[in-house]
């Protein structure tokens, strides 16, 4: 009887001291809301927030940022500058394979990069000033190198959006086409941390884990994620109160996201960015033409209202996010709400003493902007505009941008750094090289700023750059280019058993799913 109690107890201790089996999340699909359609996946013709997110877990590209914006490497393991700032050497990662299991090679990089500077769309444009097709060259199958018409200080900077297609693959399914564009439009074949297994245009997108990238995956990573593409508040709510959200988009409403975080299974995520929520001009356009007329709306703005309930973010004094801490001009003064101060402004302007009809545009569908817009309309409209609203969808805005006489005289727009560099902020916004883009809404077209981003761009001495980032800031502000709503704080709703995203100031390179991992189970799945 004894020696049956010491076995049983003996037995209950072995298996008390087993580890316990190990929760399994491979059948757990996370989901998240984008508020506008993805119009492509091509990593040559990528724009909006929406396709660099796709790009970002498709494809890799030459390297990548961290969270303060360092360039750290990814398809590259390392790279070589000379001191001149005219050829950058970049040797490949050894293990770095495409989603078929092929190996990245250096006559890939050459494909993508000829790909992207011939078709001339997307990203082509930082690159255009100093870097033709024929200047990037193979050496052998694993170094590649750049040979710039003139020295770059952005270079490097730009170096993550180089992403790298399976040059084999494209030809062979390109056909007559070299570059394979019909192809490329609906297929991915990138070495990303996901494959494309799903797309409803306009509507959805499924993506899987790509299980043998070769960076490797946190434990208990996300298999696939569901991308619903939706700006409806109420379908967002509708979709945490079943538990079935896990990250909402970073445009939701602040009333939204305050009722999901009274549920029991969610929090809001509160990132610092270097995204401008800016009110653009258009300065070809009569009556934003005239500079008067710009700074009676921006002080027809109410700036607290905005800051503090419509859309909650950091005051910002001029088109430079304080992140970019060297090149910052630190004082410009926090616009105000003034119309006494406005309506000066009117009387100033050569449209004084007759109506002035004006037409604020904004993404439809998009709560917080309407609200803006409205409160905008209201203010005006007591200094003697004559506005009117103009809300079309995101897809309908990048096509009106086209052209100068179709843009509206004012536009909400959110610009975030498509590269980590002050570079970005200014070329696309600002230079005339990016006439015609979402970006550029203001239609500067000026030559003197267009120098100074020239000579910025080409200027290797940081102390030098920064001085004329500093002076690009000041102009832009007297002139008010443009208005500077705020630095954005990027709030989402996310589900507490999903780890949490990380900024990093590149345009959507947080998105890289392959950073998030399951901690625990959400309740009722």
């Amino acid at each position: 009887m004894m020696l049956k109690t010491v076995t049983a107890l003996i037995t209950t201790a072995l298996i008390t001291a087993l580890p316990a089996h190990a929760e399994s999340y491979e059948d757990l699909t996370a989901t998240m809301n984008i508020v506008q359609v993805v119009g492509t996946i091509d990593p040559a013709k990528v724009t909006d927030y929406t396709e660099y997110l796709m790009s970002v877990n498709l494809y890799d590209g030459l390297t990548t940022a961290d969270t303060k914006g360092n360039i750290v490497p990814n398809l590259a393991s390392s790279w070589d500058i000379t001191p001149d700032g005219k050829k950058f050497t970049f040797h490949l990662s050894e293990n770095a394979t495409f989603q078929d299991g092929s190996a990245v090679e250096a006559k890939d990089v050459v494909y993508s990069v000829k790909r992207l500077l011939t078709l001339n769309q997307g990203p082509a444009g930082f690159f255009q000033s100093y870097l033709n097709a024929d200047g990037v060259k193979m050496i052998d199958d694993k170094t590649v190198v750049f040979n710039l018409e003139q020295p770059s200080s952005s270079f490097l900077a730009t170096s993550p959006l180089l992403f790298v297609i399976n040059s084999d693959l494209a030809k062979e399914k390109g056909g007559n086409n070299e570059w394979s564009e019909e192809f490329l439009a609906s297929n991915a074949i990138g070495s990303g941390p996901y494959k494309l297994e799903d797309w409803q245009r306009g509507s959805r997108l499924i993506l899987a884990r790509n299980r043998n990238y070769f960076k490797g995956f946190k434990e208990n990573p996300v298999e696939k994620v569901r991308i619903l593409v939706t700006s409806d508040e109420a379908t967002i709510k509708a979709l945490a109160n079943k538990g079935e959200l896990d990250v909402s988009s970073i445009y939701q409403a602040h009333e939204t996201l305050m009722a999901i975080e009274k549920l029991p299974n969610y929090h809001i995520l509160d990132m610092a960015t270097a995204t401008g929520y800016y009110i653009k001009y258009n300065n070809q356009l009569a009556p934003t033409d005239d500079v008067n007329i710009r700074k009676a709306i921006s002080a027809a703005i109410d700036y607290e209202l905005v800051n503090e309930v419509l859309h909650p973010g950091v005051a910002m004094a001029g088109p430079l996010a304080s992140l970019f801490q060297d090149a910052y001009l630190d004082d410009l003064e926090i616009p105000k709400f003034d119309l006494e101060k406005a309506a000066e402004y009117v009387k100033k302007s050569r449209y004084a003493g007759q109506p002035i009809p004006i037409t604020l545009g904004y993404v439809a569908g998009t709560a917080f902007e309407e609200e803006v817009a409205l409160m905008m309309q209201a203010n005006l409209q007591s200094i003697g505009f004559k506005p009117t609203l103009q809300a079309d969808p995101w897809s309908r805005v990048t096509e009106i941008a086209a052209q100068a006489s179709t843009t509206p005289h004012v536009n909400q727009i959110f610009f975030g750094p498509t590269y980590s560099s002050p570079q970005s902020v200014f070329f696309n916004q600002y230079s005339s090289k990016s006439s015609g883009s979402w970006a550029s809404m203001s239609w500067l077209n000026d030559a003197k700023v267009d120098e100074m981003i020239d000579a910025a761009g080409s200027e290797l001495d940081s102390t030098k750059r920064n001085e004329i980032y500093q002076d690009l800031q000041k102009y832009i502000v007297d002139n008010q280019v443009d208005s500077f709503l705020q630095t954005s704080r990027y709030q989402m709703a996310v589900n507490n058993c999903l780890s949490d995203l990380k900024f990093i100031p590149i345009q959507s390179f947080f998105y890289d799913f392959s950073t998030l991992n399951w901690s625990c189970r959400p309740a009722g799945r």
